[in-house]
């Protein structure tokens, strides 16, 4: 009878351990703003192709500056740049999605695993040509006709960030970045981000805008703890760059 205790309460122990391995791990969470707030956007010229033109009721902005509510700063990548080395993580079997949406990338600003499929698509019914330049990773130039619906491409090597264009429609602009971990975040339009289930350890963080260039800070996780990591950028940042 005692033995049979001992092996349960063993049993349970390791039930116990193995639900404390899936809960451990803490979160960085924080909000990036522009303090100088909403700047004018220029307005875009989609008349070159009638289609792109035709997919708009309103005139289209440039999206490389998009500020919201109470400065909140869209379209930054905010991803751990150091504190993960040696540690591996699975290529997500889910590929990455990016649109074309009315001559538009959507998203504009992205994140994937090294290797990990990202799944292109173009709904606009127009040719498109699809062009990242990095520097790391080999670069592709990837025409899609209008019937073309869906393609699916990869890149292997980390890299932050890629810039991609289209060689048909100029004002079509859109970045990429390429990490060996899942800890990648993008704000949205108020402007916050959140990275969960990061294991305990000490970490540098950084945010990444295509016009104003990256800000990082280093940051500490415990397991089940969270860390609050704000960012703010501003104009005098351009002449840091």
């Amino acid at each position: 009878m005692i033995k049979q205790t001992i092996r349960v309460l063993g049993a349970l122990g390791l039930g116990l351990a193995l639900v404390s391995d899936v809960v451990a791990g803490g979160g960085i969470a924080g909000t990036v703003t522009f303090t100088d707030g909403p700047q004018k956007r220029r307005t875009l010229k989609l008349a070159a192709d009638p289609v792109c033109a035709s997919k708009h009721t309103e005139a289209v902005k440039s999206e490389a500056l998009l500020v919201g509510e109470g400065n909140a700063m869209q379209n930054v990548f905010v991803y751990v740049s150091k504190g993960l080395e040696g540690k591996t993580f699975d290529v997500p079997a889910e590929p990455a999605v990016l649109d074309q949406q009315g001559c538009l990338y959507a998203p504009r600003v992205m994140g994937v695993m090294a290797g990990q499929k990202i799944k292109i698509l173009n709904n606009d019914g127009t040719l498109h040509n699809v062009h990242p330049k990095p520097k790391i990773n080999k670069e592709f130039n990837l025409a899609m006709p209008k019937f073309m619906k869906v393609k699916e491409v990869s890149l292997d090597k980390p890299e932050v960030m890629i810039p991609v264009k289209c060689d048909v429609h100029p004002w079509m602009s859109g970045h990429i970045g390429v990490l060996t971990h899942p800890y990648h975040s993008v704000t949205g339009s108020v402007g916050t981000y959140n990275l969960a289930d990061l294991p305990a350890g000490s970490y540098t963080l950084t945010a990444w805008h295509e016009v104003f260039g990256s800000k990082s800070q280093d940051v500490t996780v415990s397991d089940g703890g969270s860390v609050t990591a704000d960012f703010a950028f501003a104009l005098a940042d351009l002449k840091k760059k």
